[in-house]
């Protein structure tokens, strides 16, 4: 929402108009520009093409209210793939695996095959996980992803394998809107390890989770269980080393394999 709210602010500046001026070049009220700007309210696709059709902006008006309509809906009206994509931030925790949208092709094969999907199946969803980078950590403008994950994450897979899913890890760390963080075996017994987890921020400040569990996931969208997802977080980013420490535990892990 605030690129609307940025889009109309510039258009009617550079036009040097009042909120009333523009709302009666589209007639509506001065007092609904202003909920336009200051987010309160998001135009309706007719007024939308009303603000284009003034501003000379093309579609992009109508185009970039239709995401903030989407963004101010409910988590759970969209699939998790979808919030993964509008997150603005992205933190994810596993204790025992690499996170999904920081595995290699061939950790993913391998963790899918230890659950002895048809292969067929180990395919398309290798597959799905790189659409799902490609939409997220690889794009151009990517949300900010925090990682923590458990140090037996760092030592368990076949060598060959889990060396260049390693390699990767420290490669992708250094990206400036990736961190990774681990968590010390000398931790020792915490709240993380009851289970892995998603934690979304949309615009506007929306939130949502996602938990995995033996059947499928599912997306969180209840205050409550999200405060205790909160919580989990806290522990677990507590506990874990900085990125520079994290970095260098990585890069033990990967020399074990050389």
């Amino acid at each position: 929402m605030s690129d609307l709210r940025e889009i109309l602010r510039k258009q009617r500046a550079a036009k040097r108009l009042t909120q009333d001026q523009a709302g009666a070049a589209i007639n509506v009220s001065g007092s609904l520009i202003a909920a336009f700007e200051c987010g309160r309210l998001v135009p309706q696709p007719d007024t939308a093409e009303r603000l284009d059709a003034f501003f000379g902006t093309g579609d992009e008006i109508r185009r970039t209210a239709e995401t903030a309509r989407e963004d101010a809906q409910a988590p759970w009206l969209r699939p998790w793939t979808d919030n993964e994509k509008r997150a603005v931030l992205l933190r994810t925790f596993e204790p025992n695996l690499i996170p999904g949208l920081l595995q290699t092709e061939a950790y993913s094969r391998a963790v899918l095959r230890g659950t002895r999907l048809p292969d067929e199946a180990v395919e398309r969803t290798t597959q799905v996980r790189k659409d799902r980078q490609a939409a997220t950590v690889d794009r151009v403008d990517p949300p900010m992803l925090t990682a923590v994950l458990g140090e037996a994450a760092l030592h368990c897979g076949p060598p060959d394998v889990l060396k260049e899913q390693l390699d990767h890890l420290v490669d992708v760390g250094h990206r400036p809107r990736v961190q990774i963080r681990v968590v010390p075996r000398s931790a020792g017994l915490h709240g993380g390890l009851s289970g892995a987890f998603v934690l979304a921020t949309l615009p506007g400040g929306v939130r949502a989770g996602y938990l995995d569990d033996q059947l499928r996931g599912r997306v969180v969208t209840d205050v409550d269980d999200l405060h205790g997802l909160e919580l989990a977080w806290d522990i677990v980013s507590g506990l874990a080393l900085p990125v520079d420490q994290s970095r260098d535990l990585i890069v033990k892990a990967v020399e074990e394999h050389d």
